[in-house]
């Protein structure tokens, strides 16, 4: 690969770290701020896993930012991931578990903007939708779950260190299915905006051809892996600790909930099973993994009436709306800036 092209990747991978940093924890936030799994051990399992999750799941959600903005020049690309990356960065040193998604749809409306290309109304619609829906499905969801798990403890009545050893063993495979849903819907965000622009070869090892989307894919998710030991503690104990105060149980149920919703915004398959069964197509969109974990976490503190830290939640919910603006703003002048100084092709 030439050296031009690491340079321009560079903020992909910076954007990937900056997920790593703040969305990605989310996945192993309540465990950890529950104390139930060590923070290196929850670094580790989601390090793998969103590898994994990017390189085999990774192309549907793709499809749908890149219908949002066609950036064609990588030099724009670069420009899009950097906004997006350093308004991320600049959230997560507040501590504030905010979306990469957002940041990055703020960014391609930059571009669209400095390009004068048009939004399609439509596809944003579909991406603005997600992100009122997201943490309201994952509200319901976790209260369901919540509902059926007390069930079963109360009909299984297990022992207090056998729940114990119970909750620990789920919450990490909770945490491994929640890392590979996030690794499936959230890489576009991070390398969805290079698909188009940078000039990689297919490859092939061992047998298997690897793409050039999903070589991007991989070295995205290499840096989310990245962020996730480096950077990511603060804003797991914001979400597993600072809202609510979570039992081991409610943590996996939390979860779980968040898991499973952001596998449904990323499964090609599930979408065209709805499809065969004559319902509407399931969006693949990038939906934010701090908005789902949050969702649950505001489900099971509505129906245990526990009370909510709201200065927290507060701060949570301006972060979301600052986001994609602030992305975009960056965005625009940052082309400018690109284009002008730097005399790079931008669209």
């Amino acid at each position: 690969m030439d050296i031009a092209i690491w340079v321009f990747l560079s903020s992909g991978l910076f954007l990937g770290w900056s997920l790593g940093a703040n969305d990605a924890a989310n996945v192993f936030g309540t465990a950890v701020g529950s104390r139930m799994v060590k923070f290196s051990t929850a670094a580790m399992i989601c390090s793998v896993m969103v590898i994994l999750g990017a390189v085999i799941s990774g192309a549907g959600a793709s499809h749908t930012l890149g219908a949002l903005g066609k950036v064609s020049a990588i030099g724009g690309a670069f420009t899009v991931a950097l906004s997006a990356a350093t308004t991320v960065y600049l959230m997560t040193k507040s501590g504030l578990p905010v979306s990469t998604g957002q940041a990055i749809v703020g960014a391609i409306i930059g571009w669209n903007l400095f390009s004068g290309m048009a939004t399609d109304p439509e596809v944003l619609t579909k991406i603005l939708s997600t992100w009122v829906m997201c943490p309201i499905l994952a509200a319901i969801t976790a209260v369901l779950l919540y509902k059926a798990v007390t069930k079963a403890i109360n009909w299984w009545r297990p022992g207090l260190f056998q729940l114990d050893q119970w909750t620990r063993v789920g919450l990490i495979l909770a945490g491994a299915f929640g890392a590979y849903s996030l690794g499936a819907n959230n890489i576009a965000n991070v390398m969805g905006v290079f698909v188009l622009s940078a000039p990689i070869d297919t490859i092939e090892l061992a047998g298997i051809e690897f793409t050039g989307a999903m070589q991007l894919f991989f070295l995205g998710a290499v840096a989310i892996s990245i962020g996730v030991f480096t950077y990511s503690k603060k804003v797991m104990m914001t979400v597993g600790g600072n809202l609510i105060s979570m039992t081991p149980v409610t943590a996996w149920v939390v979860v779980m909930a968040h898991s499973i919703v952001l596998f449904i915004f990323s499964s090609q398959s599930l979408s065209n099973g709805f499809v065969n069964m004559g319902l509407p197509a399931i969006p693949l969109v990038p939906v934010s993994s701090s908005q789902a974990v949050i969702g649950a976490v505001i489900g099971i503190a509505f129906l245990k009436r526990l009370p909510i830290q709201w200065p927290v939640l507060g701060k949570i919910l301006v972060g979301w709306v600052i986001t994609p603006i602030l992305s975009a703003v960056a965005c625009f002048i940052g082309l400018f800036i690109v284009q002008n100084l730097f005399k790079q092709v931008v669209v």
